[in-house]
């Protein structure tokens, strides 16, 4: 089912969840089963790109230190900012805002009759909730995330940083409408994704007419 046409706007998720949840393939199943699913770390990379008003700020502020070949590089940008809370908190200052408005484009733009998933993992962070129909967390213990992100090729330093600089799957799921585990094998997953589509999302969705 690729579009709900009974409705008269687009109903909106977040889908969020900490590094090694599966966020992502919980979007690719979304999509099939037939929500637009939009990724806010493309949005975020799309408002880095030279000619945006980001790359400007961002530049502006961290220098042409950061640059490769006239680009952001973002290695060299995650490195400082991830040494340097301050830092940290400056670029999102910068981002966060240019990331909600290119998804609030996207709303606006969005056919009567679809369910917008937006893949947001700073929702608790950024206090999004209140911009969304409904919001969904993916939680997975923190041992299999470690191993999911060791075949993906990070250190476990690496990992064990990033893990740290999130908030907890328990504060997810506390501030989330629903919480789906991710501690099984990918077919059991995209079951119970599946389940909760039918059983929860669709029904919610139906209320909004």
């Amino acid at each position: 089912m690729k579009r709900l046409a009974f409705l008269n706007n687009p109903f909106t998720i977040a889908l969020t969840g900490g590094i090694g949840s599966g966020k992502s393939f919980a979007g690719e199943i979304l999509s099939e089963l037939g929500a637009i699913v939009v990724d806010s770390d493309q949005l975020s990379h799309q408002s880095l790109e030279r000619g945006e008003s980001g790359f400007d700020q961002v530049v502006s502020h961290f220098g042409d230190s950061i640059l490769t070949n006239g680009e952001i590089d973002r290695k060299k940008l995650a490195q400082i900012v991830f040494e340097n809370p301050n830092e940290k908190k400056v670029l999102e200052s910068i981002i966060h805002p240019l990331v909600r408005e290119k998804w609030d484009e996207v709303v606006k733009l969005a056919p009567n009759g679809t369910v917008l998933v937006n893949l947001i993992p700073l929702l608790v962070e950024t206090n999004g909730k209140a911009r969304f129909d409904l919001t969904i967390t993916i939680s997975a213990s923190e041992e299999i995330r470690k191993e999911r992100l060791l075949k993906r090729g990070l250190y476990i330093s690496q990992i064990e940083a990033r893990i740290k600089n999130q908030v907890s799957d328990t504060d997810r799921a506390t501030y989330c409408d629903i919480e789906i585990l991710n501690n099984g094998t990918q077919a059991e997953f995209a079951q119970e994704i599946t389940k909760i589509w039918q059983a929860q999302i669709l029904p919610r969705v139906a209320e909004k007419i």
